[in-house]
């Protein structure tokens, strides 16, 4: 008997320089497991869920810039794989999901596990989602499922019945009449600005007196171009969620991240501005935009579907950021005028002390702004960083400093939990000679970290430095939804909706053989960095913190302050009330006050 469609895929896989497949067994994939276990490349890592597999292939494309593949049997299976693929659409990341199908003949007939898997995926795998019903089609269909995630930044599908898997490859593609050959290559585009759109950002930007960018993750790999810039029109930068890796926080003309979860310097910045320069970014937080009519805005962007999508701009420049910025600076004219300048630094100057002052406020057991902030002094220059959504985006966004090139990646615009883990463990898979560290809170953990900690145990020692620190917020709330109810509907919390059940995070994880620290003490946490930093092993650090610390956005109007305030006394949060008393009264001393 000749080769397997299952053995040929395998094959092409190998071919597209593909190295892992991240997936979870089922019966549906027998025979493409089998192929897998035959070649041994790609490497197969299993996964306790098939969510997080997809959570991994996404991951893995975010890490890696590569297309992240995942697999999964049907029914179930394929369901599972939703949520993951949802992140990398929405984050635009190139992912290719190969899914079983009952065996073909049964279709229709309402067969055990038979879901109508187009349907499912039509929407998430938009661009590109094949059935594979006869051997002639498989490697021609996934050659197009590669090259669609490649050229969208987008996930696609590949459905293969069991039978076709089962089937055998003809030895030569037929030279006839509907059989499509196919090649196992891609290529992407550099897209160069035209000349005209950038003399007509230059003309905005030069007759502005008071310039602002904003950064985002679309500018990577031009923090160089973008400090040329700040420097020729003396303004400042923010930077979306996503744009945080991209920027040495530590320059004086960086004032943070921008929106709900940024600073009270961003929110200044972009409160002030009268001329604002968008790079690389699509960030939703409009309300954090200038107001429309206050700033005359530049888009640069290789996309041109988000050119003028969240901000009114009057000139679009499409193309590569560094290369558009490159060719951008002669044309900026040099000011001299520093005082804009002068007031971008006062005001991050301003943001760095009241972050000082949150993170040496005294709470019920230890501050989770410090524990957060405190990792920026023991942060390896080599790390990769992982970001769970919820209360651990907040302090990763306000007070973690990342070390120039170290990259890190959460659930964007999908803002799913249960991210950390699964990237974090695609991101050590891919450089097992670096550190990582993954910051979750305890509604993530119990989501879906706990299960990906027992894959941490059980890959560990394969691993050329073994350090993987996860640190677990522990508060027993599901906190970002708490202040979210009180902030936006005026709601007290919900304990039986938000109540997190108490669990011995850091005994779970020496049970599995990893280091690990319990601390409930802010003054704990330098010596559980350096633990655990140093340590021999996977180390979870368990941070009991307290969940009264507000998650409010920067500079909020009195109004919401009110409906915040009504909804604590509702409850009797005393001590959440007076943290928040303090911080507004703090952001009062230590900001310019409303919009000049």
């Amino acid at each position: 008997m000749g080769q397997l469609v299952a053995d040929a895929l395998v094959g092409r896989l190998q071919q597209w320089d593909v190295t892992r497949v991240f997936g979870y067994a089922g019966d549906g994939i027998n025979t493409l497991l089998g192929a897998l276990q035959r070649s041994g490349d790609p490497e197969y890592i299993a996964t306790r869920h098939e969510e997080l597999a997809a959570f991994m292939a996404c991951g893995h494309a975010k890490y890696t810039g590569g297309v992240g593949v995942c697999i999964a049997t049907q029914g179930p299976g394929a369901i599972h794989l939703l949520a993951g693929l949802y992140d990398a659409k929405l984050d635009r990341r190139p992912v290719v999901a190969i899914v079983g199908q009952v065996v073909s003949t049964a279709l229709g007939s309402g067969y055990l596990q038979e879901v109508d898997l187009h349907s499912l995926f039509k929407d998430v795998c938009s661009q590109y989602v094949q059935t594979v019903f006869a051997p002639e089609q498989a490697l021609t269909a996934l050659d197009n499922a590669m090259r669609t995630a490649i050229a969208t930044s987008t996930p696609t599908c590949l459905i293969i019945p069991h039978d076709v898997q089962q089937a055998e490859m003809p030895d030569e593609t037929p030279h006839s009449h509907g059989v499509v050959p196919s090649s196992p290559l891609s290529a992407r585009p550099h897209i160069t600005a035209p000349d005209a759109q950038l003399s007509q950002a230059a003309d905005v930007l030069n007759a502005g007196s008071k310039v602002a960018l904003l950064v985002g993750r679309g500018a990577a790999n031009a923090a160089d171009e973008i400090a040329a810039v700040v420097d020729a029109v003396g303004g400042g930068v923010t930077t979306s969620l996503l744009g945080k890796p991209i920027v040495n926080e530590s320059l004086p003309w960086h004032t943070g991240v921008m929106g709900h979860l940024g600073t009270t310097a961003s929110a200044e910045l972009m409160a002030n501005c009268d001329t604002l320069l968008i790079v690389g970014s699509n960030d939703p937080w409009t309300e954090f935009y200038p107001a429309p009519g206050q700033a005359r805005a530049v888009q640069i962007d290789i996309e041109p579907r988000v050119l003028g999508a969240k901000y009114p701009i009057e000139v679009a420049v499409c193309g590569d950021a560094r290369q558009a910025l490159s060719k951008l600076l002669p044309l900026i004219e040099h000011k001299t005028d520093r005082r804009w300048a002068d007031r971008v630094h006062d005001w991050t100057q301003r943001w760095h002390a009241l972050a000082d002052q949150r993170c040496a406020e005294v709470t019920t057991n230890a501050n989770a702004e410090f524990v957060v902030r405190e990792l920026s002094e023991h942060l390896p220059a080599d790390a990769r960083v992982a970001v769970d959504v919820g209360s651990s985006t907040y302090w990763y966004a306000r007070h973690l400093r990342l070390p120039p090139g170290v990259p890190a990646h959460v659930s964007g615009y999908l803002a799913s939990m249960g991210c950390a883990l699964p990237y974090g463990i695609a991101a050590k898979l891919d450089a097992p000679d670096r550190p990582v560290v993954a910051l979750v809170g305890d509604g993530a953990m119990q989501m879906s970290g706990l299960l990906e900690l027992i894959t941490i145990a059980d890959r560990w020692r394969d691993w050329a430095d073994p350090r993987f620190v996860v640190l677990v917020l522990h508060n027993g709330d599901l906190t970002e939804v708490s202040w979210e109810q009180r902030e936006m509907e005026g709601n007290p919390r919900f304990p039986a909706s938000q109540s997190v059940p108490s669990f011995p995070y850091a005994d779970y994880a020496e049970l599995l053989g990893l280091g690990a620290a319990r601390i409930d003490e802010s003054a704990q946490a330098t010596g559980a960095w350096q633990r655990a930093l140093a340590a021999d092993r996977p180390f979870v650090i368990e941070a009991v913190v307290d969940p009264a610390a507000p998650l409010l956005p920067p500079l909020m109007p009195d109004e919401k302050v009110e409906k915040v305030y009504a909804a604590l006394d509702e409850e009797g949060a005393d001590e959440a009330k007076n943290l928040v008393q303090r911080q507004r009264a703090a952001e009062a001393a230590n900001t310019d006050g409303p919009p000049t």
